[in-house]
């Protein structure tokens, strides 16, 4: 989903083992209904962020493997909003533990969801966004993009 810059970027870090990642779309209150997903991509012009927020304890993502304790950034997907308008769903490439002391970054909270029945070795957990900033590049813009005026466009 990446264009070609920005596979330049994490596709090293991934292959190095340098981030670990998982793929955060599952939210409780949504269940296979993944146009019903509450988690806001809300696009500030004025920083060039977007800011990642879960509006609802049902939008908690939930269930994500390796999310419990394993994963430093997290492909999140998340409720396109730009002044007002809503876009769908797209991702959200997020940086949700500090690579040094593993602890989660400001405004995530995240956690294990423990022993799972039959499947103890993967690592599920959960997570939420308190209006966390990420650069507008951490939109995966191969199939679509946001410029920094804030225009939607599909590739």
């Amino acid at each position: 989903m990446c264009n070609d810059e920005q596979r330049a970027k994490w596709e090293p870090l991934c292959k190095e083992l340098k981030i670990m990642g998982t793929y955060a779309q599952t939210e409780i209150g949504h269940g296979s209904n993944v146009s019903g997903i509450q988690t806001t991509a809300t696009y500030d012009k004025s920083t060039d962020e977007f800011i990642i927020h879960t509006p609802s304890i049902t939008a908690t993502k939930w269930w994500p493997g390796d999310l419990g304790n394993f994963s430093s950034h997290g492909v999140v997907f998340c409720r396109l909003k730009i002044d007002g308008q809503d876009y769908g769903v797209m991702p959200f490439i997020v940086q949700l533990r500090d690579l040094d002391t593993w602890m989660p970054m400001p405004g995530i909270e995240a956690g294990d969801m423990g022993p799972k029945m039959g499947y103890h070795s993967k690592n599920n957990g959960w997570c939420t966004f308190n209006n966390v900033r990420i650069p507008r590049e951490n939109m995966p813009m191969k199939y679509v993009s946001v410029d920094r005026e804030g225009s939607f466009g599909i590739e």
